[in-house]
């Protein structure tokens, strides 16, 4: 699994979590990644909008209503 996956993995099974979570987390899981790496997987995510930040905490980001109402009825 590349960086991003593995943030992804660990921000889905923590729900809402600080970036200190997310690396306590991955270091548990034997993947360890430096401060940097971390940060960048981060941004990256938050730039495809798979991540949404809320003040300092990371979540999954939640589907819009247009976008569920678009996949429902423009198939």
């Amino acid at each position: 699994m590349d960086t991003k996956g593995w943030v992804l993995r660990a921000v889905g099974r923590l729900g809402l979590a600080s970036q200190g979570e997310i690396q306590r987390w991955l270091d548990e899981e034997g993947e360890t990644l430096s401060r940097q790496e971390l940060s960048q997987a981060l941004e990256a995510l938050l730039r495809e909008q798979k991540l949404e930040l809320q003040g300092e905490l990371y979540r999954i980001s939640r589907p819009s209503r247009q976008d569920a109402f678009s996949k429902l009825f423009n198939d």
